[in-house]
């Protein structure tokens, strides 16, 4: 009955409950008018073919969708517990890792346990809460060390940061370059609520300058985009055994020789939920792939 509700609730019709579950269009209704009886007051109304929530309803289905869930997750672990190679593991990542870490690790895992799903969900290292902090997904690849005591984060490797400068740059062929020689540049930042934002200010700090921003973006690839633009100099993660890329319209990295250039990249999850058999077994394949530093050209 609760099922046959939380359809219905959200805009499906009688009939198509009925197929979805193959059952008679009058047992739906019997089970949605004793499931009414039960609560003791109405929780639909009519509105042409369709029924509505009433106020109580809505109040209701609340409760019905986080009881709904509990009991989906509750089968699944039941399911792994089984037969733990088909279960779905929830990753979230930045963007910038999702073009080469998170394709990585996953390529490895699936030739040990291919049928093992994925559901995804990108974050930035913006400050704030870890995503696995409220059960939204189950591990986080993040280059925020989470504040949530109750969030475990561990070290997977440094990426080096780089000075990301346009293709016909001064400073462009050259292989390193300490900060403070691009003091006077205009610098393309990340929001102020980004922890790399937060890192590149100190960096620039302790070289001795604050940055003239001349642009803000909320993601690294929009940045990378504005140096190769010609609208700035910035300061970004690179990519592993990644070279100044040939021709015109690219940006080209020059490695930062100050110290303290690097940021750390982890993996987090929740200290309070166990983690279903699936999760633990790719969570495993992560940790104990070997960590290289993360080098650039």
């Amino acid at each position: 009955m609760l099922r046959y509700f939380q359809q219905v609730a959200d805009g499906a019709t009688v009939t198509e409950v009925a197929e979805l579950y193959q059952v008679s269009q009058p047992g739906v209704s019997r089970g949605l008018q004793r499931l009414e009886e039960e609560v003791g007051t109405p929780l639909l109304m009519r509105s042409g073919r369709l029924l509505r929530p009433t106020h109580a309803g809505s109040v209701f289905k609340r409760h019905v969708d986080a009881v709904l869930h509990a009991l989906d997750d509750g089968l699944a672990a039941a399911e792994e517990l089984i037969d733990p190679e088909s279960g779905t593991v929830r990753v979230a990542f930045q963007l910038s890792l999702g073009t080469w870490l998170v394709p990585d690790l996953i390529a490895g895992f699936r030739t040990e346990h291919p049928r093992v799903r994925f559901e995804f969900e990108h974050s930035h290292d913006a400050l704030g809460s870890s995503l696995v902090a409220a059960g939204r997904t189950d591990l986080e690849f993040t280059a925020r060390r989470p504040r949530n005591p109750e969030v475990e984060w561990e070290r997977l490797f440094q990426q080096p940061l780089c000075l990301a400068v346009p293709p016909k740059h001064p400073l462009a062929g050259r292989d390193e370059v300490a900060l403070l020689e691009a003091a006077a540049e205009d610098f393309v930042m990340l929001g102020p609520d980004w922890e790399l934002r937060t890192q590149s200010d100190e960096l620039c700090a302790r070289a001795g300058f604050a940055p003239r921003v001349a642009f803000e973006e909320d993601d690294i690839p929009v940045v990378r985009g504005f140096v190769a633009a010609g609208l700035g100099v910035a300061i970004v993660p690179a990519l592993p055994a990644e070279v100044r890329q040939a021709g015109t319209g690219a940006e080209r990295l020059v490695r930062l020789t100050d110290p303290g250039a690097f940021r750390d990249v982890g993996l987090a999850w929740s200290k309070n939920r166990r983690l279903l058999p699936s999760a633990e077994l790719f969570q495993q394949h992560v940790l104990a792939r070997p960590t290289t530093p993360v080098t650039s050209a």
